[in-house]
């Protein structure tokens, strides 16, 4: 199997990975880092391969307008997660991750290219697996499965859904671990699959949420404003507007507001602002050493140490002044 990618009308590659499309289940991990500085690119690239799969994370960022060439020869599956945000201004800060897509898709041997800007940063985080190595690591009986794997029989490029969908914080958290990891040897790839098959379901149970509520069509415009809802809800997440007040400012109906933002996010906004809380809360304990829980749950938002305290232990199983440090 074959990956590359290259800028349109330049010689030198972004990545071009060989590998054995065979799945080993105990095969050796290949990793590198690779820099590129040469306009129009520049781009921090680290990339993980072994027999069916190759991975890649890269922060990328243009001096002009370019399309990207990529091409892959040999059947594959490919977990594609793109994140782009307007590059920084002055001092006003920005997000690590600004909007986001994923999707799952089949791709037999062919060649593509897409449009990236100039004025956008990008983190494109991709994992690219053999037919024989999804095979082995997912479980494909499920009827979610089906269309899938039929059209891949046929060699036909498919998706799992129609338009890529937003990416959840469960989804950050497995990409995050996964670039984050310090473990080396078998260890490292025993926690890779993990972390892998951990992304992959996520995706799976956020695609399955998608296809039940098909009914329910969402159009471009309506696919913006949930953007801008999702936006709002990020930054004001300890003190989050009524849906009455989203709905005002995204200029949706209070109907459309909750089930548009279920279809596309697959979560509830009452689920969504949960997380974001104990995502957050975790941080303080852990990256902040802070140790008073009454303290900790006023700055996520809580009222009071119980509730907070009741909510943790529901979200990660165990109470917050058990975390370790």
């Amino acid at each position: 199997m074959l990956i590359k990618a290259k800028i349109e009308n330049h010689n030198e590659y972004l990545f071009m990975e060989e590998l054995p499309a065979k799945f080993v289940s105990n095969h050796r991990l290949s990793e590198r880092q690779v820099n590129i500085k040469q306009t129009p690119v520049d781009m921090k690239n680290y990339q993980l391969s072994t027999n069916g799969l190759f991975l890649l994370y890269a922060e990328m960022n243009f001096s002009e307008n370019v399309r990207i060439e990529t091409e892959i020869v040999g059947d594959a599956i490919a977990s594609q997660f793109i994140f782009s945000k307007e590059k920084k201004t002055g001092n006003k800060s920005k997000p690590r991750y600004g909007r986001s897509r994923h999707n799952i898709r089949y791709l037999p041997t062919q060649k593509e290219s897409y449009e990236v800007r100039a004025e956008m940063e990008y983190i494109y985080f991709l994992v690219v697996l053999s037919k024989d190595y999804y095979l082995n690591l997912v479980d494909t009986t499920s009827p979610l499965h089906e269309d899938f794997l039929r059209e891949m029989e046929k060699g036909i490029t498919s998706s799992f859904t129609d338009e890529d969908l937003y990416v959840t914080p469960e989804m950050r958290q497995a990409i995050e671990g996964i670039r984050e990891c310090k473990q080396d040897g078998h260890l490292k790839r025993m926690f890779t699959d993990a972390r892998i098959l951990e992304l992959i379901m996520y995706q799976l149970e956020q695609f399955s949420q998608y296809l039940q509520d098909e009914k329910e069509v969402l159009q471009d415009e309506d696919i913006e404003k949930l953007d801008r809802v999702r936006e709002l809800l990020e930054q004001n997440f300890v003190n989050p507007p009524t849906q009455k007040e989203l709905a005002k400012k995204a200029l949706l109906n209070e109907s459309k507001l909750r089930t548009g933002f279920k279809k596309y996010f697959g979560t509830t906004i009452y689920d969504f602002i949960t997380r974001k809380r104990m995502v957050e809360a975790r941080r303080l304990i852990v990256e902040e050493k802070r140790g008073n829980m009454y303290e900790i749950g006023n700055l996520v938002g809580f009222k009071h140490q119980a509730s907070f305290t009741n909510a943790f232990k529901r979200y990660y199983g165990m109470p917050p002044s058990e975390v370790k440090l």
